[in-house]
């Protein structure tokens, strides 16, 4: 059971890649509250997107189930088998003429700079999106990451400290993009993450996809927040 996947399947991860020059290998598990420990304060988890796209095939979501069990029952093995990859990854993209980067929490947020992956492959580039605002500052400086918004109550300090730094934060807007949000200029997030990690003190907005929209409306959810410029026209 490969950990990493390395064919571009995810459309964000394809698109990133072009715009880029990068190839990029990225890892999904399947969410929980343990490999997501800042989702329930977000209010996130029922309109997590991995059963959308090729998320909704089941032989990917058994897939995922196993390496989350794998995480959760031998991480020893699990760490081993991923340094094993990334090795592999690394070594296969020098051959190719191209930097090497990584997406390890694409559905989920561990704090991997915490096992050292960074710090042993320091030409590897990685980036996540995170809910944990106490990661910020604290990545080696070739694993960056994007905080990522929510406007639930339990939520609010923590978005009060990512807002103090220089980190760039997501939102997730119904109703398209508007041009600023939380006294920062908003940027099409949509388009390469490697342009949003990379994009400083700005807000990264990104479009409701599938049908986390339609479930936000119906689970009372605001971690997809309506676009404030369409509310005002409206208005």
């Amino acid at each position: 059971m490969p950990l990493l996947v390395t064919n571009n399947g995810n459309t964000k991860i394809r698109k990133s890649a072009e715009q880029s020059g990068f190839r990029i290998a990225s890892l999904s598990l399947w969410p929980d509250l343990k490999i997501c420990p800042g989702s329930k304060a977000a209010g996130c988890m029922d309109l997590c997107l991995k059963d959308e796209g090729r998320g909704k095939m089941q032989s990917v979501q058994n897939s995922r189930m196993n390496k989350t069990q794998l995480w959760h029952e031998d991480q020893e093995t699990f760490l081993s088998m991923l340094f094993e990859e990334i090795f592999v990854w690394v070594r296969r993209c020098k051959k190719s003429g191209h930097q090497a980067a990584i997406r390890l929490n694409t559905i989920s947020d561990i704090a991997w700079e915490d096992y050292g992956i960074f710090q042993e492959f320091p030409e590897l580039f990685g980036y996540d999106y995170t809910k944990r605002v106490n990661r910020l500052g604290n990545t080696p400086d070739n694993y960056k990451l994007i905080f990522s918004f929510s406007n639930e109550p339990a939520y609010a300090g923590s978005v009060h400290k990512a807002l103090k730094t220089d980190y760039p934060v997501s939102v997730v807007f119904r109703g398209g993009l508007p041009s600023q949000y939380l006294g920062r200029p908003v940027i099409d997030g949509d388009k390469s993450d490697i342009i949003n990690v990379n994009a400083g003190p700005v807000v990264i907005g990104l479009r409701a996809k599938g049908t986390s929209g339609k479930r936000s409306l119906i689970s009372g959810s605001n971690f997809i927040v309506d676009n404030p410029e369409l509310v005002e026209v409206a208005a």
